[in-house]
């Protein structure tokens, strides 16, 4: 008789303990944050200072797992909705989604949006050999030169070549587009003289353009960038309507409790305005945002919409 009531205490135990285990505040054991560009980049320097105030706030370790590209993403999309595997991404997740026809996961359907963390100036640089000191002069030289200046970019169908088509057209010139396998390339070439022109981030072109090797021309973004207060924006410098503004963002995989976004945001919005980390984001010309999952959902709809009408008009194509 004894051995016949044992095996039900000892499930009658294991059910609890195991109710206990699920009843647990999230989270309960390490986050992972995947950020699908490069170490170093401005999208990992904000990572790493958003994911070590959160492992200080959740008394859990959150790793940040640079996995480059569309494998990142698609790693996220297809990971569990637990909370426990999220992804710190950029406006490049809204260029592939407008630029190629199929990819591994739907951005909108695959993931759920936490927070825009923040915004970014990008800056349109030249190499000094180039005989324009402005935009204007640049738009100038190009309409005097047809098809015979260049502009580099990490790639086909990046944000950076988004960014110069978008140039070309409202300034109404006929330049050439070099695609490179990655920015660090595209940014050689530009140095060495090889481009007249790229875009880029400001933690990889203005401590170029304090040694003398790059010209700085113009912030990207529709208003002059706190971080950069003396430089011109390309609308105001004679491209009236231009505007490139980078972003980054957290997002989960689709399906992660609403509890968990609500939990992730409040912490990511906090943040993002703590002084010692707003200071970190002037290195890359960035503002906080902290908005709402709500937002960021609207946010990334309009960025996509933006970006095929340029993509379209372009007639630009996924390699």
């Amino acid at each position: 008789m004894r051995t016949r009531f044992v095996f039900p205490i000892v499930s009658v135990v294991g059910l609890i303990g195991g109710a206990g285990a699920a009843a647990q505040p999230y989270p309960a054991k390490p986050i992972r944050v995947v950020v699908p560009s490069q170490a170093g980049g401005g999208a990992d320097i904000v990572a790493r200072a958003i994911a070590q105030k959160m492992s200080e706030s959740f008394g859990q370790q959150v790793v940040v797992d640079n996995r480059i590209g569309i494998v990142g993403a698609e790693i996220v999309a297809k990971s569990a909705a637990d909370g426990y595997t999220l992804m710190f991404t950029t406006s490049a997740l809204a260029v592939r989604e407008a630029v190629y026809s199929k990819l591994p996961f739907s951005t909108l359907r695959d993931f759920a949006p936490v927070s825009q963390a923040v915004t970014q100036s990008n800056v349109l640089v030249s190499h000094p050999s180039v005989a324009a000191k402005n935009v204007q002069e640049l738009v100038a030289l190009a309409k005097a030169k047809p098809g015979q200046l260049n502009f580099g970019s990490g790639g086909n169908a990046t944000s950076a070549h988004l960014a110069g088509e978008l140039f070309r057209l409202l300034a109404g010139i006929d330049v050439v587009h070099v695609p490179y396998k990655g920015v660090p390339a595209a940014l050689g070439d530009t140095i060495a003289g090889r481009m007249h022109y790229t875009v880029g981030s400001p933690v990889s072109t203005l401590h170029h353009v304090k040694d003398g090797r790059l010209r700085l021309l113009a912030v990207t973004t529709p208003k002059r960038a706190p971080a950069l207060p003396e430089v011109p924006t390309v609308a105001e410098s004679g491209v009236p309507g231009y505007e490139f503004t980078g972003w980054m963002g957290l997002l989960a995989p689709a399906a992660t409790p609403r509890a968990v976004i609500a939990r992730l945001h409040a912490e990511a919005a906090r943040i993002v305005h703590l002084p010692d980390v707003k200071a970190r984001f002037v290195i890359d010309a960035a503002d906080p945002v902290g908005g709402t999952p709500e937002q960021f959902a609207a946010f990334l709809q309009s960025e996509i919409e933006r970006w095929r009408k340029v993509v379209k008009q372009a007639r630009i194509k996924a390699d």
